[in-house]
């Protein structure tokens, strides 16, 4: 299977992973789509799960795992209960997902995430920043929260100030932490769009 992922940071995410020294068990939170970055682990022999919230979603990545003959093991599940026992997965990410729920509904996701992790394992989380042209557009719900169109529906953007995530990972190890601010050119338009990525090890 020759599939370059569009999220390459995952990229970066699977060499942390590949150097720490833990049963290979990888859980993606947000894990539905027609490509789902899950086969890039499954590709290097990780044992995978995931978790989806859209059942059209979920049905995406199964015709794809039926046609590369994969078991990712993608179901129906919430990252803000996550149906995992204690201390069970050796890495877990989130990218572009958890920034869909307000800043409440983030803390207790990522709270789910490390009571998940094993002991010494990882995680990478993304987060929208301040730096996004989208930022202040939209309902305002809460400071950094807003409502946004998508398509036909309004959903929830929660942003970050550079420093402000790091209140989720204060008794974790932040190893690697980068603030993206990418141009590029959507629906005919030019658009500016900020994340702060992190991966921390529990």
């Amino acid at each position: 299977m020759n599939l370059i992922f569009r999220q390459t940071q995952l990229y970066n995410f699977l060499s942390y992973c590949n150097k720490i020294d833990l049963d290979k068990t990888v859980l993606d939170c947000g894990a539905g789509g027609n490509l789902p970055p899950l086969a890039l682990f499954s590709s290097q022999g990780y044992k995978t799960y995931g978790i989806e919230l859209r059942e059209t979603q979920i049905e995406k990545a199964n015709i794809f795992s039926d046609k590369h003959k994969l078991s990712l093991n993608i179901s129906k599940g919430d990252i803000r209960n996550l149906p995992f026992e204690n201390d069970s997965i050796s890495f877990i990410y989130s990218y572009n997902t958890i920034f869909h729920m307000t800043k409440e509904e983030i803390t207790q996701s990522v709270n789910e995430i490390k009571r998940v992790l094993k002991p010494n394992g990882l995680c990478f989380i993304n987060f929208l920043s301040i730096y996004d042209s989208d930022y202040g557009k939209g309902e305002k719900v809460n400071h950094g929260e807003f409502l946004q169109d998508e398509g036909d529906e309004k959903i929830i953007h929660t942003y970050y100030e550079l420093e402000e995530a790091e209140k989720h990972f204060n008794d974790m190890n932040i190893l690697f932490k980068e603030s993206r601010i990418l141009q590029r050119i959507y629906e005919g338009k030019k658009i500016t769009q900020g994340y702060i990525d992190y991966i921390v090890q529990k």
